[in-house]
């Protein structure tokens, strides 16, 4: 249920993140498999995309990787771009993330 992205070339890890977690993101997604040499993942919270920013992920031999830490206990949000500025956001439904609370 959770890393339901797969198929589109986004893993969460870990598959269940919680306000103050850490996480990564792999994408090997639309952009990378049109060959973009650069990726940046554009993050918010919640409907209204709180606390929004975007960070440069570093390509690997899989892809491109980026680590955040999970500061809203909204769902999390993230679409992709590269630097010519063309965009993955699945179709425009973006991809969403639940973060669970702490018990």
């Amino acid at each position: 249920m959770y890393n339901m992205y797969h198929e589109n070339g986004v893993i969460l890890t870990p598959n269940v993140v919680a306000k103050g977690d850490n996480a990564s993101i792999a994408y090997k997604g639309l952009l990378y498999n049109s060959g973009a040499h650069s990726v940046y993942m554009h993050v918010g919270y919640g409907e209204a995309w709180d606390n929004t920013g975007d960070i440069k992920m570093r390509r690997t031999n899989e892809g491109f990787e980026a680590d955040i830490h999970v500061t809203d206990g909204k769902p999390l949000n993230i679409a992709f771009k590269d630097c010519a500025n063309n965009w993955d956001n699945n179709s425009g439904w973006n991809y969403h993330f639940e973060v669970q609370s702490r018990i």
